[in-house]
């Protein structure tokens, strides 16, 4: 009998599903999109219902166990979601209003009632509570929708709610989508603040648990909507940006995974809480006791499409090599404002110097973003945070082979490329963690392959850093970064 986990990914756009193996092997994967909310709506709102979550998720799990192997069993499931993404309950357990997306903005208003009442906890955790945190959505709901929120039996996240689609039982959450709600991830408790300053009660809220722990068994309706086995246990999930650190491979203290898309964003684990002063890392709860600190730099790849619209990363590295590493200092921001490794509004994208052309100045961007990262990482150890020197690549920046090159070279560190990159891989392992392996970083270490090394360049690293000085020296000069930085 051939074992397996299932790990579920509901994201925005639809849900994905992987069958894997205790060595990390994919067995079988099956997606299913949603269909687009024609709703009109207000700007910067974004809703979705989660009946069509449902419908997806069933659709999708049944093609993923109709493909499986006649000799499979399944030994659990996991599911990661959105975070902050939040939606409230009746007494049925039936949808009282569709949910609010993590990106919505409509409590933009509340945000400062919750930041007034949570001062202490946010100065504990490095955080302060926006309108992208399920608290303050749920403080939307208490202003603006009094009746409803009389109604709600507990608000529940979007992982949640598909667990308790399975299970037939919402109740439980984890530790890390009840960041956002304010869970205490020291003491293990709802703040006093929520039910006494905000009026919220805390009988509407979760049981937390931790990320892996058992949370139930699919009941007999959710079976014959799934095609999953009747009594399938069901493992508590995590956030996808969660679930996506687990499935890079960075499982220990001291390992970072960086994710190059739009953005930069960086995801570690750490000893130890040390609470960034300035706000810029937050921090969620490693069910082993350890920390997983994140913050993101809003440099990413989107300045190779405003550069050279639809070009292609195979024919601008070909083009770029002869150059490197180049003289130049880039700072390739795109639009005004950084969040880290520092904060500054008026943060403004720069080249000093002048290029010879589009392709040296395309090797002088993959150089600033290497740059930043560099610069991320000395931010982090400078709060107290350990950084190994193991770096866990993921994004689609790492189609760029050349790219990787550079900030191997800029950083001083060893890169790894896992070999599935897929936020439900993250679930898996979540999944084999609770039914397998006992632990996140047991499970991780057996099923997460690397798929390429990359070492840095002995012929680069002196001039990198040489040319790092110069690159944080202009950022001082330009008032972007503070002298003690």
């Amino acid at each position: 009998m051939n074992e397996l986990v299932i790990g579920l990914d509901l994201g925005t756009q639809g849900v994905r599903a992987l069958a894997v193996d205790k060595n990390g092997k994919v067995i079988s994967s099956a997606q299913h999109s949603l269909v687009p909310d024609s709703t009109p709506l207000p700007p910067g709102w974004f809703q979705q219902d989660p009946l069509q979550w449902w419908q997806a998720t069933g659709t999708c799990l049944r093609q993923l166990c109709a493909s499986l192997p006649q000799d499979s069993s399944i030994a659990g499931i996991s599911i990661d979601s959105t975070s902050g993404t939040i939606l409230p309950l009746g007494a049925e357990d039936q949808v009282l209003h569709p949910a609010l997306m993590y990106n919505d903005m409509r409590s933009e208003k509340q945000a400062s009632l919750v930041q007034a009442a949570a001062h202490a906890h946010q100065v504990r955790f490095g955080f302060s509570f926006g309108s992208s945190y399920a608290l303050v959505k749920i403080m939307w709901f208490k202003e603006e929708r009094p009746e409803l929120f009389s109604q709600t039996r507990i608000f529940v996240h979007a992982a949640d709610f598909l667990a308790g689609k399975l299970s037939g039982e919402f109740r439980y959450s984890d530790t890390s989508n009840t960041l956002k709600t304010g869970y205490n991830l020291i003491d293990f408790s709802w703040p006093k603040f929520i039910e006494e300053d905000l009026g919220i009660r805390i009988n509407t809220l979760p049981e937390v648990v931790p990320i892996g722990t058992r949370i139930g068994v699919v009941c007999k309706a959710a079976a014959l909507e799934t095609g999953l086995p009747q009594n399938t246990p069901i493992f508590a999930g995590a956030t996808d940006g969660t679930a996506a650190q687990i499935a890079s491979g960075a499982a220990q203290p001291g390992d970072w995974n960086t994710t190059l898309g739009t953005t930069l964003v960086f995801k570690g684990v750490t000893s130890k809480l040390i609470a960034d002063p300035l706000g810029r890392v937050y921090f969620h709860r490693h069910p082993e006791g350890w920390w997983m600190p994140g913050g993101a730099s809003n440099t990413g790849t989107d300045w190779i499409q405003a550069d050279q619209p639809g070009a292609d990363f195979g024919d601008l590295d070909n083009q770029a090599v002869k150059y490197l590493p180049t003289s130049l200092l880039r700072y390739p921001l795109i639009k005004p404002g950084e969040r880290f490794p520092f904060i500054s509004p008026e943060a403004r994208g720069f080249i000093v110097g002048e290029s010879s052309g589009p392709a040296e100045k395309y090797a002088a961007g993959l150089e600033g973003v290497a740059m930043i990262e560099r610069l991320a990482f000395e931010t982090l150890a400078e709060i107290g945070l350990e950084v190994g020197e193991n770096v866990y690549l993921t994004g689609g920046g790492v189609k760029s082979h050349l790219w990787t090159r550079v900030r191997a070279s800029v950083l001083n560190k060893t890169l790894i490329q896992p070999a599935v990159t897929e936020t439900a891989f993250g679930a898996a392992v979540i999944a084999a963690a609770g039914c397998w392996y006992d632990s996140i970083s047991r499970a991780a270490h057996a099923m997460v392959q690397s798929a390429q090394t990359t070492l840095p360049d002995p012929a680069w690293t002196a001039h990198y850093d040489a040319l790092y000085a110069r690159f944080k020296e202009e950022l001082r000069s330009r008032g972007f970064l503070a002298n003690k930085q």
